[in-house]
């Protein structure tokens, strides 16, 4: 590993010393204040007036705050395993984790301030983090993992979408820049949970690892990756609703029919296993809930769409920041107890906002609450049983 030496790394504040330490804490503790502040708001017990609009803030900042916060922490330490090269850290991860918050802040405190500042800010911060991570991969000549790095800049104009949305005062613009990032992420999920998935199952419960079948695994991704296509160009108004119903329904079997193959039920007494493979369980879920939309069924495409945020993103960060944080900080992958309960807590949030809102509509206030009250605790908890984790030195002396 061509990184650092000793002296110099133990001089470096621990919480700087590897990009998932900051992301994970800060976007962890964001994600919990950022959703209690839209709980209280939508409930009426206080007036947000952040840029732009309430709903405005609320779906940007869960994606381009939260999630790509998770996303860079992510990617930003793995480029260090995959490529042998020091990861960003130091002052080139201050200055990113300093322009994240500020987009967060303006964000949140920007009214009346000019579209043209708050938009420079948080565009930034996503192609600057592209080219932190291609660098190390260009050098090491790692193809495998160039495509993070167009998925980075794709997510960048899903992002700009919505500022011009905002700017021209047109909702659909900014509907379709959220619903394409969700597509885009959901994407991400779905390819790297199919690398990672049967590995971390096979070593956690000491089994043969399920090896992929190609037909399979390339027919489910290329149906997603054909659903996200379809959205970004806003194509999907072409087509017949049947036709539209019928892709979601195939992508939904196919996903299904590979995570069957993971065999969730091994994993039941590992919480870092069942946790992860709930959560890539939404995406199916999810699909299914979009193709029945499509069939006429009275879905609304918020409710279709939270089983993917709320289920398969909250589920799959919060549960790959209890591994990662573990793993990368020399811990051993045994988490704090408590953490099972913060991993049906999202659960229960994902629940509440699709399907209960679905079969009990009259109740939609109450169960918003509840999705938001199991978001809050569940991310809490992270943050508080983490932040010894983050901000200390790894126990074994090692960099990082």
């Amino acid at each position: 590993m061509q990184i650092s030496d000793l002296a110099t790394e133990q001089k470096l504040l621990p919480l700087l010393r590897q990009a998932f330490r900051p992301m994970f804490l800060f976007g962890a503790a964001f994600s919990a204040i950022a959703m209690l502040l839209w709980g209280l708001a939508l409930a009426g017990h206080i007036k947000l007036n952040p840029f732009a609009n309430v709903l405005f803030w609320h779906s940007h900042e869960m994606l381009f705050g939260f999630v790509c916060a998770i996303v860079i922490g992510f990617l930003l330490t793995a480029v260090q395993n995959w490529t042998g090269l020091r990861a960003p850290h130091g002052y080139s991860l201050l200055i990113i984790s300093v322009l994240w918050l500020s987009g967060r802040l303006l964000l949140l405190f920007g009214e009346g301030l000019p579209l043209a500042l708050v938009a420079a800010v948080d565009l930034s911060f996503l192609p600057i983090c592209a080219y932190l991570l291609a660098r190390p991969l260009l050098q090491t000549g790692q193809s495998r993992n160039l495509f993070f790095v167009p998925v980075l800049l794709l997510l960048t104009a899903c992002n700009a979408l919505m500022y011009l949305g905002v700017a021209y005062n047109r909702y659909d613009l900014i509907q379709l820049g959220s619903n394409n990032a969700v597509w885009l992420v959901t994407l991400l999920i779905a390819i790297v949970g199919g690398r990672v998935l049967p590995m971390f199952t096979a070593n956690g419960t000491q089994t043969k690892k399920v090896e992929p079948i190609i037909w399979l695994d390339s027919a489910a991704l290329g149906s997603l990756w054909l659903i996200f296509v379809l959205h970004f160009f806003a194509l999907t108004k072409y087509l017949p609703p049947l036709a539209m119903s019928s892709l979601f329904a195939a992508s939904a079997l196919l996903t299904a029919m590979r995570c069957l193959r993971w065999k969730i039920w091994i994993t039941l007494k590992v919480p870092l296993l069942w946790s992860l493979h709930l959560a890539y369980w939404c995406i199916p879920f999810g699909l299914t809930l979009f193709s029945a939309r499509f069939a006429g069924f009275n879905i609304s495409n918020s409710i279709a769409l939270h089983a993917l945020t709320a289920g398969a993103m909250g589920g799959m960060i919060l549960s790959m920041m209890a591994r990662v944080s573990l793993g990368h900080s020399g811990r051993a992958l045994k988490p704090h107890a408590i953490m099972s309960l913060a991993f049906l807590l999202v659960l229960a949030a994902a629940i509440s906002r699709t399907l209960l809102i679905w079969l009990w509509p009259a109740q939609t206030s109450q169960w918003l609450w509840l999705g938001v009250g199991g978001w809050v605790l569940a991310y809490l908890l992270y943050v508080l049983v983490y932040f010894p984790v983050l901000t200390t030195p790894r126990p074994d002396g090692r960099p990082g």
